[in-house]
């Protein structure tokens, strides 16, 4: 790129301090080394680009009056007002067609054009007929010869030495990924510079560093890095070292199989200290690899997050990822590994920091992968071996997540996806298994599973949840409850809660759930905690806070809870006395009879006048009710004595 631009505008141009340039396609690779190289010599700088990208020549130094944009032809007015009129001394061109002649126009009193194109290029003789004074000159920079480049390398070089130029922003595409590059490369997405990256092969005689290295993961890495891959120097970091449980058995194991282990206590959050540890890599042994599985877990709801708890998972995943890369970007390394999660991706109740902490390591990889610079997070799914970050779980929750289609990796297939991961362009991948047929089945799908479901579940999913419906649906159950006395209430509702639990926990039958047992006892984390009040919320029909087994903390105080907002307060009514008769009297007596037929008021008092639900020895009475014509003709008193049920004799 440098050396382009130094051909075309010292050695073909000739620029001079003063004179004015034109770069078209100012924020491409030779744009920006132009641009930078003409403000170097002194000249007055013009440069087009698309509008997106004026914010790059904006960086260089350019003011508006100085940039205009390369999509359409309004450059040449803008430009010419720019200079009075005066045009430019010298174009460095790389458009085409109606482009190449408003450019030629800005060259009023001749010039130089320097095309460096490929596909509009013309003949020297025919531009100086057409625009007097204008030296046409396609250029490519192989004909300088060697010995010239070689010249110009080294004077490029110091500019750089003395800070005169600044690199370009480079865009790096693994070459196995070269067809997307081209796309990328044609779509002029791009600022500065495109490269294409050559994968570079673990050196078994170097070291690969392994952070979080005595921990489940972290070891069960190491040690197939040494029996699979044949590294044969390792560094272990851990906030523990050589204190952590298991780590004599570790290194021992690790050594038998011919590696040099060393144990270091450090933590990587701290650049200072990581710094240092890096420092003790022997120069004999340099730095192959890097597999970052260090992480911390202090899950919660979202609302019970506090700045501390989100640094205290960020600094070991996040942080350190960056003090990584810092302090290793000048090294020739193989791999740059970081052990995310699909909670960075798909998201996951209570682990908001933890869900931040990984989709920032999983961007973080896309961003170092396009510097040229080898990464790749792998947001792995669950384990079925104990690890750092799935010590939490229990066998019960590893059965719920299978039967909801995620079920957990055993540790062959894990190692056996990190493998295919190493050959892999891409700098993120979801290592983690996928059972189709129960996707689903134990609630939501996250919007990216969605395509592995069969065409009609997938549809469901796209339509998004239905309301509940059904023999257990929240209507039915409030109509339900509407029926029941508050301590049958009471009880149902605790089936309702008992039930769910069980649901969550993966257990066979509601027994299974004490109603007395505290929901840490049961094993519930704040995962679990949210998918019961969803649950519940969907059974109920309530708004729940997710902070509902944290609050009431048993079964049978959960169902305390929900009895309180459910079902109303029942109080006797009050008998009736003799002034409210008086007044129901006076009230009836004043509304004539054809009136209460017409509010349809009859039939209720008709209703009212019936005795209780007979018992099965009650023997019928002889006489009915009066129906609503005998009404017509009751006077008031008796009127009034049929409302209160009251009898003659």
């Amino acid at each position: 790129m440098f050396l382009t631009a130094y051909y075309a505008l010292v050695e073909l141009g000739g620029v001079r301090a003063g004179e004015s340039v034109l770069v078209h396609a100012g924020a491409g690779g030779v744009g920006m080394a132009a641009v930078q190289l003409a403000r170097h010599l002194g000249a007055e700088v013009f440069a087009t680009a698309s509008s997106g990208k004026w914010g790059t020549l904006r960086g260089l130094g350019l003011d508006e009056a100085h940039i205009a944009s390369s999509r359409d032809l309004d450059f040449e007015r803008s430009f010419l007002e720019a200079t009075d009129g005066r045009g430019v001394d010298l174009v460095l061109d790389s458009l085409a067609r109606e482009f190449v002649d408003a450019s030629l126009r800005l060259l009023p009193r001749g010039g130089r054009f320097l095309e460096m194109g490929k596909t509009d290029v013309r003949e020297p003789e025919r531009v100086a007929a057409e625009h007097e004074g204008v030296r046409y000159q396609a250029f490519d920079l192989m004909e300088a010869g060697a010995d010239r480049i070689g010249e110009m390398f080294a004077q490029v070089r110091e500019l750089f030495e003395g800070g005169v130029l600044e690199p370009l922003p480079v865009t790096a595409w693994d070459v196995r990924r070269a067809p997307e590059a081209f796309r990328y490369l044609s779509q002029a997405r791009h600022v500065g510079k495109v490269v294409l990256t050559m994968p570079v092969s673990l050196d078994v005689e170097g070291t690969v560093l392994v952070t979080g290295g005595t921990g489940g993961l972290g070891a069960l890495v190491a040690r197939h890095l040494v029996a699979e891959h044949g590294v044969r120097h390792l560094l272990l970091a851990s906030r523990r070292g050589p204190k952590a449980p298991g780590v004599d058995e570790l290194r021992d194991e690790l050594r038998a199989l011919g590696a040099e282990v060393e144990v270091a206590a450090c933590d990587i959050a701290d650049r200072e200290a990581l710094s240092g540890l890096l420092d003790s890599v022997p120069k004999h042994h340099p730095l192959t690899a890097v597999v970052h599985t260090a992480g911390v877990l202090d899950d919660t709801v979202v609302t019970s997050l506090t700045p501390q708890r989100l640094r205290a998972v960020l600094r070991p995943k996040a942080d350190a990822t960056v003090h990584l890369h810092e302090l290793t970007r000048d090294e020739d390394l193989a791999a740059f590994l970081v052990f995310s999660s699909t909670a960075g991706v798909f998201g996951a109740p209570g682990q908001a920091n933890y869900a931040a902490a990984n989709a920032f390591c999983d961007t973080f990889a896309a961003e170092r992968r396009a510097a040229g610079l080898p990464a790749t997070s792998l947001a792995w799914g669950p384990w079925s071996q104990t690890t750092g970050m799935t010590s939490g779980l229990t066998e019960a929750d590893l059965h719920r997540m299978a039967r909801a289609g995620l079920p957990a990796l055993p540790a062959d297939r894990g190692l056996a996806l990190y493998d295919a991961a190493l050959g892999r362009p891409e700098a993120a991948l979801l290592p983690m298994l996928v059972d189709p047929r129960a996707l689903g089945s134990g609630g939501p799908v996250p919007p990216l599973l969605s395509g592995l479901l069969p065409t009609a579940a997938r549809r469901t999913a796209a339509a998004g949840p239905a309301a509940p419906a059904g023999p257990g649906s929240a209507e039915t159950l409030t109509r339900t409850l509407a029926t029941l006395t508050r301590d049958e209430a009471h009880h149902a509702l605790l089936d309702v809660v008992c039930t769910q639990v069980a649901a969550v926990l993966g257990h066979a039958s509601a027994a299974e759930v004490g109603d007395q047992q505290s929901f840490k006892d049961l094993g519930f984390d704040s995962l679990t905690a949210v998918e019961l009040r969803n649950r519940l919320g969907a059974a109920t029909g309530a708004l729940l806070p997710a902070t509902l087994v944290f609050d009431y903390p048993t079964p049978l105080a959960l169902a305390d809870h929900l009895c309180a907002e459910l079902v109303p307060e029942q109080t006797a009514e009050p008998a009736a006395t003799p002034a409210d008769e008086a007044a129901v009297r006076e009230a009836l007596a004043a509304i004539p009879l054809a009136r209460l037929r017409a509010a349809g008021l009859l039939d209720d008092l008709l209703a009212l006048a019936q005795p209780a639900t007979p018992g099965p020895d009650h023997e019928p009475e002889a006489e009915a009710a009066p129906d609503s014509d005998a009404i017509e003709s009751m006077e008031v008193d008796d009127l009034v004595r049929l409302a209160f049920g009251a009898t003659d004799g």
